[in-house]
């Protein structure tokens, strides 16, 4: 697994890619929406990034945000574990995250809020020969980075969905990290793996097993978010104008990655976040980055937090989950905003 680099992008090297991609013409008119607002609170900003090019459009939104009139972007390489703790207490700011992932925090009460939805189809669920369908992962073994995390919280939704207690009819193997979970299911020691982001592309590479499910595609997992931008409660309190540029800046990323993969994926190539331009441009491809404006985040949160609190993972109710834990004011200004 490759490591995040802590590069600094500069404004012309940011332009010369932006022309790549033809997204110019959409800074000028940002710049003059932002200048247009009240300052920002604070100029001082601290993403939460992980090593998964599905959250591109943080990558991509940084010269954004400068433009905005952060003049500190700090983007915090906690990798995959650490990033809902450091939104809990305050180490960070704002992240693009996995929804499963983030829903044990909430139902603890972590003051963590949810911003909006970005995307949808991170994952595929990958099986071996005799598995054909979640079903036939009763009694099975499931490889996940550790329990809690964002795999296994959705695969247990996908198993409480068809009728499957992920707490007692499935054995859950943990390795010590994402690429340590896929290496237990090539080596066989696994009868399914839920791959995300590059992980697909790298399991084809190395033709080990078969999809059971891709959540780009298939029903009802392609009707919700799989990647969702969440804010330290706190912060998004005390700088509403600072979180509402901040998101404003990864929804305009992500129509840059819907505009033109080729040239995002040739972007995080030339920065080295994603050093295979082929495994990253197959990733931008597939995952429709243009999802935020029509479909409703709230239903994601819904969706997920009925199934596993009928599976008794989580004790808050969905509605009450909602409630405490989300704020679409801001989603609801910007699709306004950004109908062109």
């Amino acid at each position: 697994m490759y490591q995040l680099p802590m590069l600094q992008l500069s404004r012309r090297d940011f332009l010369r890619a932006a022309t790549t991609i033809g997204a110019v013409g959409c800074f000028g008119a940002h710049h003059a929406v932002a200048a247009a607002e009240p300052p920002l609170e604070t100029t001082t900003i601290r993403l939460v990034h992980a090593p998964s090019i599905c959250t591109a459009p943080q990558y991509i939104a940084e010269e954004l945000l400068r433009l905005d009139g952060f003049t500190d972007v700090q983007y915090l390489p906690l990798g995959t574990r650490n990033g809902p703790y450091a939104l809990a207490d305050g180490r960070g700011d704002i992240a693009m995250w996995d929804t499963p992932g983030l829903i044990p925090h909430l139902d603890a009460g972590k003051p963590i809020v949810l911003l909006a939805g970005v995307h949808a189809g991170c994952y595929e669920l990958f099986g071996q020969e005799e598995v054909r369908a979640i079903r036939d992962l009763k009694g099975k073994t499931v490889a996940i980075q550790y329990v809690g995390y964002g795999d296994h919280v959705l695969i247990s939704s996908m198993l409480a969905y068809v009728g499957i207690n992920p707490q007692h009819e499935v054995t859950w193997i943990a390795g010590e990290s994402v690429h340590d979970a896929m290496d237990l299911f090539v080596a066989g020691k696994a009868d399914a793996f839920l791959g995300f982001a590059q992980q697909p592309e790298e399991l084809r590479l190395k033709h080990v097993g078969h999809v059971i499910v891709d959540t780009a595609q298939d029903r009802p997992w392609s009707q919700y978010f799989c990647c969702m931008v969440a804010a330290n409660r706190d912060f998004a309190q005390r700088h509403p104008i600072a979180t509402k540029h901040a998101l404003r800046a990864i929804l305009k990323a992500a129509d840059i990655c819907a505009a033109d993969p080729q040239s995002a994926a040739r972007f995080l190539s030339d920065k080295l976040y994603e050093p295979r331009f082929q495994i990253g441009l197959s990733v931008m491809r597939r995952l429709p980055y243009n999802r935020w404006r029509e479909d409703d985040p709230e239903d994601t949160l819904r969706f997920h937090a009925l199934r596993l609190y009928e599976v008794g993972m989580i004790k808050t109710t969905p509605q009450k989950l909602i409630a405490q834990s989300t704020d679409w004011r801001i989603l609801d200004e910007l699709k306004q905003e950004m109908k062109g």
